[in-house]
């Protein structure tokens, strides 16, 4: 059998931060920066990839945790029934890792693509995107949403992808009129399974226990959130208000949408907690630039990447300009 390769976009979400494992709405956008997986005949399973060469098995995880993402999906493809041989698997990505533009969903739907186009196995994208976050949640430590895995498998750059993460209900939709997003990179990396990630959806759990609810998508208004202690409080109200602007801005003109990012970080720096001074800064560097209708930090935060919607031909010069008066060692990702 010859070798199959594939390829797979990171993501930048544009509203929707937190909500996708509380069963709420997202609204990311495909990037340009691809993931590409060649995978091919062995006589031993074999990983290169972060210039690093690998060997593994099936029985026993990789202690690298770069590594746990491929064997996750290996692992996951063979609890649903599809033949795994041995295999020789070789990566290579652009997408920026530790910003938030979900270079593990790349790497995994890169992955579970070639080995779909290697071995012929009849899996709908959908299904390879449910694969995808479940190697990431049982085999990488991270209790990530399907966000991600869902963006990276049927998102398109320049366009954005409506989920509903309940019912995983889609559209995939047009960017509000005249516009364009710039990506920038803090200079703050973050890693989701050591940070405050895990720790920020149990408390979403709590509060759900608390008010007798399945997920705070079922919570349809702030006032409801009164009994909880003052943390879970804001933690439900972040994702509660987020769900709310998500749904907004579907009929949102380029201002309104704007406004609705802005409204986005405030919450994640306030409410979720999530934000860093220096995200801070740069999304405020973005906002004083010319054409730029709104900005927010965007993934989990922590640290990583914000994103601004801009006036479409302004992107780069809007990037540019905030760099310049911004404190930190950023730098430009999409343009």
């Amino acid at each position: 059998m010859s070798a199959s390769s594939a390829s797979a976009p990171g993501r930048v979400n544009l509203l929707g931060e937190h909500t996708d494992y509380n069963d709420g709405f997202v609204l990311p956008t495909a990037i340009p920066q691809h993931t590409r997986v060649e995978v091919g005949p062995a006589p031993r399973f074999v990983l290169h990839a972060l210039g690093r060469k690998t060997e593994f098995s099936l029985e026993r995880a990789p202690e690298e945790q770069s590594a746990k993402y491929v064997y996750g999906c290996l692992r996951e493809l063979q609890a649903a029934g599809f033949p795994v041989p041995p295999l020789e698997i070789r990566v290579e990505s652009e997408v920026p890792m530790g910003v938030g533009l979900s270079s593990s969903a790349a790497l995994e739907v890169a992955t579970l693509r070639a080995l779909r186009s290697y071995a012929g196995f009849e899996l709908d994208d959908v299904k390879l995107a449910q694969l995808a976050q479940a190697a990431e949640v049982r085999h990488a430590g991270v209790r990530c949403g399907i966000m991600d895995q869902m963006a990276s498998s049927l998102a398109e750059p320049g366009r954005m992808l409506f989920l509903d993460t309940r019912t995983l209900e889609r559209r995939v939709l047009p960017m509000p009129e005249g516009t364009a997003i710039a990506v920038l990179d803090s200079g703050i990396t973050r890693s989701l399974a050591s940070s405050g990630y895990n720790e920020r959806r149990a408390q979403c759990e709590d509060a759900c226990r608390r008010l007798g609810v399945k997920a705070l998508r079922d919570v349809t208004g702030v006032e409801a959130l009164e009994e909880l202690p003052d943390l879970l409080l804001r933690r439900a109200r972040h994702v509660v208000t987020e769900n709310a602007r998500v749904l907004a801005a579907l009929e949102a003109d380029a201002p309104r949408f704007g406004e609705l990012m802005d409204a986005s970080h405030r919450s994640l720096r306030e409410d979720y907690e999530v934000s860093t001074p220096e995200m801070d800064e740069l999304v405020q560097r973005l906002r004083a630039q010319p054409g730029v209708f709104g900005a927010r930090l965007t993934g989990a935060g922590f640290g990583g990447a914000c994103v601004a919607l801009c006036r479409a031909g302004t992107t780069r010069a809007a990037a540019e300009g905030a760099l310049a008066r911004y404190s930190g060692r950023g730098r430009l990702l999409v343009a």
